[in-house]
């Protein structure tokens, strides 16, 4: 690993061998990063939004400015950022919330890669609620087929969610496409991000979703943050999710109002130091340029692929073209070897929250590779 960006990740003083392929489950993390939870454990520990005194509102104030940074980095508003434990709770969150109001016939869509993190909320709203889970389907190399989508989506329609890109098979998903159907028949839309955010600007204003998640500790932060966007306008549609401090306004033995969103979204003691860590990642990223990063990441993945090619037995999943020109992972499948056999072998190996997203490749295991900033 030779390039500039190494020296700014601890990590790999303590592993110079090591060729770390595994970000798409977590990333590595740089000096900036852990230095922003040292000093806030050091300076500015205090509790938010109560204590009235200095090192206490100098940390609130921390604390919202690292939801504004978060903000930004999505062209969101600051009200429409939620911190999370993560993703899942994120999706958690809508699917018990505004998934409460879907009614027996109500249609939920999805698509057949997709993550467990959006798939099991979805299938428990539909037990509650009555509601249908159609999926929109995967061809062999790892694509959305599209030929039958207007008997998919359709009137009946209250949801389309999905991922912009597979933590799977690294496929890249037509997002204006799907939110204009959804669109087109009134439907909501939410994003899982977690595999983009990391790797490309994201924009949820020319996304034109009405929610959206990613993780902290897949993008340079810290484990135990995530983030939910909340579209400022479909905000009265969304109950809390959990109660209790932090997240009223006034209260009396018998009834309390609430505080306005994001605090009504927030009860009790969010992450705070998380949220510092994550906007120190979030000033980490702003400094690299996504067009080098998806050139480099592209080239890294050609390369990959056209060396898998040449080994015996070797079958890569997914949409080897788009791959080549956009992508930043590689998912293969060796006949002889599952997931968990001969670990010592490769360092690229794991278990994906995917079964699913295998079925259309008719992969049973596989091993993924995906590179990142510090790759070569």
């Amino acid at each position: 690993m030779n390039n500039s960006y190494v020296k700014d990740f601890p990590f790999f003083n303590f592993h110079k061998d090591l060729i770390y392929f595994d970000s798409a489950a977590t990333s590595q993390k740089p000096q900036s990063v852990i230095n922003a939870l040292s000093d806030f454990y050091a300076r500015y520990n205090a509790p938010i939004k109560r204590g009235l005194y200095t090192v206490a509102e100098e940390a609130t104030e921390r604390f919202e400015q690292a939801r504004q940074t978060i903000a930004d980095f999505i062209n969101a508003q600051s009200d429409e950022i939620i911190f999370t434990s993560g993703a899942t709770e994120g999706i958690n969150f809508i699917a018990a919330t505004w998934g409460r109001a879907l009614k027996e016939g109500d249609e939920i869509v999805l698509t057949e890669v997709v993550h467990h993190s959006n798939l099991i909320p979805w299938q428990e709203c539909a037990k509650r609620t009555g509601a249908v889970l159609k999926f929109i389907p995967v061809t062999h190399d790892g694509l959305l087929d599209l030929s039958n989508l207007d008997s998919i989506i359709t009137n009946k329609t209250k949801l389309v969610t999905f991922l912009d890109v597979s933590n799977a098979i690294g496929t890249h998903l037509p997002v204006k496409l799907l939110v204009s159907r959804a669109r087109a028949v009134g439907a909501k839309v939410l994003i899982d991000a977690c595999q983009s955010a990391p790797h490309q600007k994201i924009d949820v204003k020319a996304y034109d979703c009405d929610f959206l998640v990613f993780s902290g500790h897949k993008m340079l932060g810290p484990t135990g943050i995530g983030v939910l966007f909340i579209k400022k306008a479909i905000q009265p549609e969304v109950p809390p999710y959990q109660f209790g401090g932090g997240m009223v306004f006034d209260a009396s033995y018998q009834s309390c109002r609430f505080l306005e969103p994001p605090q009504s979204y927030e009860a009790g003691t969010p992450p705070i130091v998380q949220a510092i860590g994550l906007a120190a990642a979030v000033d980490y990223l702003k400094t690299v340029d996504y067009s080098w990063l998806k050139a480099h990441e592209a080239a890294l993945c050609a390369r990959t692929i056209e060396g898998l090619k040449l080994l015996p037995g070797i079958r890569i999943l997914g949409p080897q073209e788009q791959l080549k020109q956009e992508g930043h992972l590689v998912s293969f499948v060796h006949p002889s070897q599952s997931s968990s056999s001969n670990p010592s072998s490769m360092e690229i190996m794991g278990y994906f929250s995917t079964h699913s997203a295998y079925r259309p490749t008719r992969a049973s295991a596989s091993r993924r590779e995906l590179s990142d900033l510090w790759n070569t």
